[in-house]
């Protein structure tokens, strides 16, 4: 009888469960369909003077004189007679300074002539330490800054597909993410899962829950000597693409599995997220014990990795908390220069801006309070500004 009763309550437990999926499923379609309407899919705004100037360097008195002497392209003007910029207009700005402008190739930061695609990938062993936020604004900042991105989801829970207003669970529930690519049976080529989003100059290879079957489906393939191993799978599939972009910024997942080791082998550099808490430092520093013995039995078997740089960034930073102040100079003291001097800042404005599966670059400037959006412009753009200059050193590029 008591049998029987465990079985009824685990059917009405899982029944339950089910249950509530299916209602937060609904309730995210309708929230996802009231967000971008009347669009079925995000569209990025447009961008103001002040903004261009500060994404090309072009100073805003050159911006004026050069649309009044034609050489920059036509674009939308407010009803105050302001100019309104697509990514794709100040990507023409770009070019154009590339060829007339004093210094031109400052404007063109990607690839040059035997420069070779830099493949970072940014993680944590730990949930909730900025990796996908710190993800989706570089590869964001560095496609409106000129580079061509390749934005690339690694975890099952696809949070950084999400913010692209996709719905993993529905649209990639069979097909369609970057598993298609890793796969031991029948892989496709890279090219055939990579979205173009609504940004210019940066496409998404999205994830889905499928991909978590890529562990058990290793540890099957190790036993069985299936190759090529998974240690070659995602640097295999980005030489089909590699031409095609200067950077490929890749989204891990929270664990030092198969899915993590594939993606860090595939990579040029290594950026750590790490949030300045005593529970988030101790596990960190697990990690990277890990990620080190792990590495280490990889080079015995394989030969050696050899990464360009790796960087540590302290994020959710909260300057008046003292106990974080601390953290995050113990952690400068033991790290030295491998951490980013910027912080990415605990923001309310990330939080609001989530909400809706955007980022701060998303966001209108007339929508939020002006200090309080400069002030994580400030923090978001100087993290991804001196990340920009360890990219462009491994490229071997002098900067400031």
């Amino acid at each position: 009888m008591n049998s029987n009763a465990n079985i009824a309550q685990t059917s009405s437990i899982a029944a339950s469960i089910a249950s509530n999926a299916a209602r937060l499923s609904e309730a995210l379609n309708n929230h996802m369909r009231n967000s971008f309407q009347p669009d079925s899919r995000k569209a990025l705004r447009k961008f103001h003077p002040a903004e261009v100037s500060e994404l090309t360097g072009i100073s805003m008195s050159n911006l004026r004189t050069r649309h009044q002497e034609g050489d920059f392209p036509d674009v939308e003007t407010d009803s105050r007679g302001r100019r309104l910029y697509t990514a794709q207009e100040i990507d023409q700005i770009r070019h154009v300074m590339a060829k007339t402008g004093r210094n031109g190739e400052t404007y063109l930061p990607g690839r040059r002539e035997n420069d070779a695609l830099q493949v970072i990938s940014i993680v944590n062993f730990k949930g909730g330490s900025s990796k996908t936020t710190s993800a989706v604004h570089l590869a964001q900042r560095y496609a409106l800054r000129g580079y061509r991105v390749l934005a690339i989801d690694m975890d099952p829970q696809a949070s950084l597909t999400t913010m692209f207003g996709y719905r993993p669970e529905i649209e990639f529930a069979e097909s369609g993410t970057v598993y298609d690519a890793l796969k031991y049976e029948d892989p496709v080529p890279l090219s055939q899962v990579i979205r173009k989003t609504y940004f210019h100059n940066l496409d998404l290879a999205p994830a889905g829950l499928l991909l978590s079957e890529y562990e058990t489906e290793t540890a099957y393939a190790l036993q069985h000597k299936i190759d090529p191993p998974f240690t070659q799978r995602l640097a295999i599939a980005l030489d089909e693409v590699e031409a095609d972009y200067d950077l490929v910024i890749i989204d891990c997942p929270p664990q030092l599995g198969f899915t993590t080791m594939t993606a860090l082998l595939a990579s040029t550099g290594l950026l750590i997220t790490v949030v300045p808490s005593m529970l988030d430092v101790a596990s960190m520093a697990q990690f990277l014990e890990m990620a080190g013995e792990t590495v280490q039995t990889l080079e015995e078997a394989a030969g050696p990795i050899d990464w360009n740089f790796l960087k540590f960034l302290i994020a959710r930073y909260e300057p008046t908390d003292v106990p974080q102040s601390q953290m995050a100079g113990f952690l400068r003291s033991i790290l030295l220069d491998q951490v980013l001097t910027t912080p990415m800042l605990k923001s309310t404005a990330i939080s609001d801006a989530g909400m809706t599966q955007q980022t701060i670059y998303e966001l209108d400037p007339s929508q939020v309070v002006k200090k309080t959006l400069t002030r994580i412009l400030e923090s978001v753009n100087g993290v991804a500004d001196e990340f920009e200059k360890t990219i462009q050193q491994a490229w071997g590029r002098e900067t400031d």
